[in-house]
């Protein structure tokens, strides 16, 4: 059950994300379910093993090329989900910040960890 919670909350991130950030585009709910699918997917793959090997450049820019990797991240799952589009990498750029910042706060609102219970 937390794992479909889990999924929609992320599909309702990247629903509101493409309404937030101009340049990228979400055409309907299952677009949006797929997406966070793909996102999710190819974060755990593609992108743990980009984030291994570009950590000594993460530790140089204070983590901040992590939103590289996950705006790199973001493209890849737009060019594999029909009704997701992103153009241009400041958009995916923004979108992966925008992303994270939503993601964060639709769990900590719906999902409260189990010692604040």
């Amino acid at each position: 059950m937390r794992l479909l919670l889990n999924w929609v909350l992320s599909a309702v991130a990247v629903w509101i994300m493409a309404q937030v950030v101009p340049g990228i585009h979400v055409n309907g709910v299952a677009a949006a379910l797929i997406a966070a699918v793909a996102i999710g997917f190819i974060n755990a793959t593609l992108g743990a093993l980009l984030k291994i090997i570009t950590f000594p450049l993460t530790v140089v820019t204070l983590g901040l090329f992590w939103f590289v990797i996950n705006g790199l991240m973001l493209e890849l799952a737009s060019a594999v989900v029909p009704g997701f589009q992103v153009r241009g990498f400041f958009a995916a750029f923004v979108g992966a910040i925008v992303l994270s910042v939503i993601n964060l706060l639709l769990k900590a609102i719906v999902m409260p960890s189990k010692d604040d219970r």
